[in-house]
């Protein structure tokens, strides 16, 4: 890794400015550009005007975005990545992201001679906090290794998963997992309340048993102590990634028989006003209809 490298950043939000954070506090310069004004400044990046001034000033271009929709708009047009990127530049795309759109963007990257990579990331906002973010990345192989020195400050683990789209195709598919078992577990934790048992207890029985998941290991723990862990993935967001799940599996012939519970869980959180809080509250969703129920223990099992 190398101090005098410089990185382009264009979306610093939850995670994004979380890794910024980790780039810069390892000697990396980062020239940044957010929508929100002072969102570079506030994590350490040189600021930019626009994606195209990003792409002019660095040779790795990291996208961390909400949909594939929004990458589309900073990858192409005027003022777009594609605009200011020399040949030879490398973008990296760690949106959950729809790999159709992403095989069209390499692509059309590829006719200007920038390579581009997609890397679905997983661990949330404590992994990128802790540079110990999980990386599943498809595109070039070479193109990867070259640029291993970007993630070494804020990933453990970087999977070469295959062509581009194999990348945010795993992503999908470990986000529906998250999705499915996130949901069931808050499920579960508001019939336990309303079955009077022991939460605490209740986790410790499930996580030495075949229900344990990383819900009940890594987020239940927290939520019933009324920690519901927030900086990360939000309601909306995960009901995109798991539409984006459907699409996938529809185009490889895959039936979903598995994605009604989410799809409803999360669009219960949506439409009770949950939708832009961290996907940990559709529990508390679950516990409006169920009689108020709150699974965290304040001393009385419903809100007050």
């Amino acid at each position: 890794m190398s101090g005098q490298q410089t990185v382009g950043f264009v979306g610093l939000g939850n995670m994004g400015a979380r890794m910024t954070t980790r780039l810069v506090g390892a000697g990396i310069e980062v020239v940044g550009f957010d929508a929100r004004p002072g969102a570079a400044e506030a994590c350490g990046a040189r600021p930019a005007t626009s994606p195209a001034e990003v792409a002019r000033q660095a040779r790795v271009l990291l996208m961390s975005l909400p949909d594939s929709r929004v990458v589309e708009s900073v990858v192409r047009g005027p003022d777009g990545l594609l605009a200011g990127a020399a040949p030879g530049a490398t973008i990296v795309d760690l949106t959950t992201a729809s790999p159709a759109s992403t095989a069209a963007l390499h692509a059309e990257a590829a006719t200007t001679g920038v390579r581009y990579l997609d890397a679905g990331i997983s661990g949330g906002a404590a992994a990128a906090e802790k540079g110990t973010l999980t990386i599943m990345a498809g595109g070039d192989g070479e193109a990867l290794a070259e640029i291993a020195w970007v993630f070494e400050p804020i990933a453990a683990q970087v999977h070469h998963m295959g062509a581009s789209g194999a990348g945010h195709a795993a992503k999908l598919l470990n986000n529906f997992l998250n999705a499915v078992t996130l949901a069931a577990t808050a499920e579960v934790m508001v019939a336990g309340r309303k079955a009077g048992l022991d939460l605490p207890q209740l986790l410790e029985v499930l996580n030495s048993s075949s229900g344990a998941s990383f819900a009940t290991r890594n987020r239940f723990p927290h939520i019933v102590r009324g920690d519901y862990l927030e900086g990360g993935l939000t309601g909306r967001l995960m009901t995109k990634d798991i539409a984006l799940y459907v699409e996938l599996v529809g185009r490889l012939g895959v039936p979903s028989l598995n994605a009604a519970g989410p799809l409803a869980s999360f669009g219960l959180a949506e439409n009770l006003g949950y939708g832009d809080q961290i996907s940990n509250r559709v529990v508390d969703a679950i516990g409006d209809v169920s009689g108020g129920i709150r699974v965290h223990d304040t001393g009385a099992n419903t809100e007050g």
